[in-house]
């Protein structure tokens, strides 16, 4: 069983890698915003109770996913409201089920994120989509994390195409293409 853990700051392009990604291999993709946007549908976001179980599904579903077998692709941004030892413990989980956790950094230029951050898909896609928010919420410390465990593959999206980038962690972690890849 593999996770593909992909992280990166807001608009950094994890979904877009991820969806390459996923295309290329055949693997799932559980991409974050599908708990946060669950919970947040009862739950204010950063809530005790919000954050006890956004940890708690994305933990269940890594568990059952390394009990059956099962490879996927996880999007995450770190940030503040999120346990910071969260990334060691899903790869100790993976390992302990006989599993690799592979994870996989994306960054790019602020400037980037500044011309990314307001696009439709981003807020179609109930993401954080304000520059001014962005802006607000960096200067409070809302994305204080501590150094995530080592990558294995470090892409800059800012001059790699997504479809590269996918191309290039297939390379690196040898992953196999799909027949539709």
């Amino acid at each position: 069983m593999r996770l593909v853990f992909i992280h990166g700051p807001a608009a950094s392009g994890k979904l877009t890698v991820a969806r390459e990604l996923a295309a290329l291999t055949g693997l799932p993709l559980f991409r974050n915003h599908l708990v946060v946007d669950a919970l947040l549908a009862v739950f204010p976001f950063g809530s005790p109770a919000f954050v006890e179980l956004r940890e708690k599904m994305w933990m269940d579903v890594f568990r059952a996913a390394a009990e059956e077998g099962r490879s996927l692709i996880f999007t995450f941004h770190p940030e503040a409201s999120v346990a910071s030892d969260f990334p060691a413990r899903a790869a100790a989980l993976v390992e302990a089920a006989g599993g690799r956790t592979d994870f996989v950094a994306l960054s790019c230029a602020p400037e980037t994120v500044a011309a990314r951050i307001e696009a439709p898909s981003r807020q179609a896609g109930g993401k954080l989509s304000s520059l001014a928010l962005l802006r607000e919420l960096e200067a409070q410390g809302a994305f204080a994390y501590p150094p995530l465990p080592p990558a294995a593959v470090e892409i800059d999206t800012g001059v790699t195409a997504p479809v590269a980038g996918a191309r290039r962690i297939c390379d690196v972690l040898e992953l196999t293409p799909s027949v539709a890849g």
